[in-house]
C-alpha cells in the first residue's frame, strides 16, 4: 500500500442472502482526507462503512488500513472508531466517564485518562461540560460528546455513520463547518456516509457516490457536482435537465448535436468515441441555464425555443420551468438581482429560449447509462 492511502478496499462483496448489498467494490482512500460515501437508503454506502469498522465481515474482498489487512479482525483490533447516528451516550454516566468509557479498554493509563478526556472535550469545544448527563445537554452537544468518545482514543481513520441526522437544519449547518475544521486541524482520515448531497458537498475532499451496492462515480466533491459521470449521478446531485439529441459529427474536438427539438449545438468532445447518427443525452445544471428573449444560436449559443410552465419564486432565486417543441421539460434557476417588481421578465404561457454555455453540457457516457 502507497503511503498516501489510509484504506485500501478491494472487491469488496456482502451479501444478505441472495442480495448484494456491496457488489465487488474497490478504492482507494488517502490519508488524512475527509471522504463522504453518498447515496439514498439501500445503496450499500453504511454496510461498507460497517465492513471498514469491522461490524460486518465481507462475503468476497480484502480491506488493509494503514498497510495491514484487517478483512477478517474485530473492531477492536482495528485502527479506527465509529460515530453513530444517535450517538449512543449511556444515558446513566456523565460527559466524561462516556467519553472514558473506551480508554480502559485500550490500555490507557488510568492516571492518564482524566487529562486524555480534558484534551478530546476542548477539540470539540465542551470544556466544563465534565459533569453534566446526556439529557442535560443539547443535540449538537451529545454529538460532539460521541464525537469527543471516539477522537480519544486517537483512530487512525475515524467512520461517521450519519451523525448528524438527528440534528434540525440551522444546528446540521453549524455543525458541519465545526466538523470540517476539526478534521483539517486533526489531520485524521474522515470517512463519512450521508444521504445529503449538500452536506457532501460541504464537507467532503472526495466524494462517492454509491448505487445498488456499486460505486457509481468516485472524484473531487466539485466534479462529482459539476461533471456527473452516470445519469444516476446527475439526478442524485440535482441536474434535472436532460436533452435528447443525435450525434452529427464528433471531429476537430467538436461534438456536433441534432436536438431533439430542432436545431443544432455544438459540444466540446470529451475523448469519447462516438458513432454518427448515435442516440446520446446530456445534462446542463438549473443553474448554468439561462432564459433569454431572442434566439443566440447565430452568435454561437446553444439556444432552444422553449414555453414557459411556471415561475417559482423561491427568495434569493426565481425557478422557471419550462417546455421545449420535444415535449421535454427543463428547469432554471435564476438569481434574483433586481428588485421583485423588476424581475417578471416572461409570462406563464409566454415564449422564451433557453441558453447555456457549451462548456457547462456535460453528455452523459452511453455505456453508464442504466438498463
Amino acid at each position: 500500500m502507497g503511503s498516501d492511502h489510509s484504506v485500501e478496499i478491494r472487491g469488496l462483496t456482502k451479501r444478505f442472502g441472495d442480495v448484494a448489498a456491496v457488489d465487488a467494490v474497490s478504492m482507494d482512500i488517502r490519508r488524512g482526507e475527509f471522504f463522504s460515501l453518498l447515496g439514498p437508503s439501500g445503496c450499500g454506502k453504511t454496510t461498507l462503512l460497517r465492513m471498514i469498522g469491522g461490524f460486518e465481515l465481507p462475503s468476497e474482498g480484502r480491506i488493509a488500513i494503514d498497510g495491514a489487512d484487517v478483512t477478517l479482525r474485530p473492531p477492536y483490533e482495528r485502527p479506527v472508531n465509529m460515530v453513530f447516528q444517535h450517538y449512543a451516550l449511556f444515558p446513566h454516566l456523565s460527559v466524561e466517564a462516556n467519553v472514558a468509557f473506551g480508554l480502559r479498554y485500550k490500555g490507557v493509563d488510568r492516571a492518564r485518562q482524566p487529562e486524555v478526556v480534558r484534551e478530546a472535550l476542548a477539540l470539540v469545544q465542551l470544556s466544563g461540560f465534565e459533569k453534566r448527563l446526556p439529557h442535560q445537554l443539547s443535540g449538537g452537544q451529545r454529538q460532539r460528546v460521541a464525537l469527543a468518545r471516539a477522537l480519544a482514543l486517537k483512530p487512525s481513520v475515524l467512520l461517521l455513520d450519519e451523525p448528524l441526522g438527528a440534528l434540525d437544519q440551522k444546528l446540521r449547518k453549524e455543525v458541519q463547518v465545526q466538523l470540517k475544521h476539526l478534521q483539517r486541524e486533526l489531520g485524521i482520515t474522515f470517512i463519512f456516509v450521508t444521504h445529503d448531497q449538500e452536506e457532501a458537498l460541504t464537507m467532503s475532499d472526495r466524494i462517492a457516490v454509491m448505487n445498488r451496492g456499486r460505486v457509481e462515480q468516485m472524484d473531487e466533491a466539485a466534479r462529482v457536482f459539476e461533471r456527473p459521470a452516470t445519469e444516476f449521478v446527475a439526478h442524485f446531485m440535482g441536474a434535472a435537465n436532460f436533452f435528447s439529441a443525435r450525434v452529427r459529427e464528433a471531429a476537430g474536438g467538436t461534438l456536433s448535436l441534432a436536438l431533439a427539438a430542432g436545431g443544432e449545438v455544438r459540444l466540446p468532445l470529451n475523448g469519447t468515441r462516438y458513432r454518427p447518427d448515435e442516440s446520446v443525452r446530456f445534462v446542463v445544471r438549473p443553474e448554468k441555464l439561462d432564459l433569454r428573449a431572442r434566439d443566440l444560436s447565430a452568435h454561437g449559443v446553444p439556444s432552444v425555443a422553449v414555453t414557459i410552465e411556471d415561475r417559482v419564486y423561491q427568495g434569493i432565486s426565481t425557478m422557471w420551468i419550462v417546455r421545449d417543441s420535444a415535449d421535454e421539460r427543463f428547469v432554471v434557476y435564476e438569481q434574483n438581482e433586481k428588485p421583485f417588481e423588476e424581475a417578471s421578465r416572461f409570462a406563464v404561457g409566454g415564449r422564451a429560449f433557453l441558453c447555456w454555455n457549451p462548456s457547462h453540457a456535460v453528455v452523459i457516457r452511453p455505456e453508464a447509462e442504466p438498463s
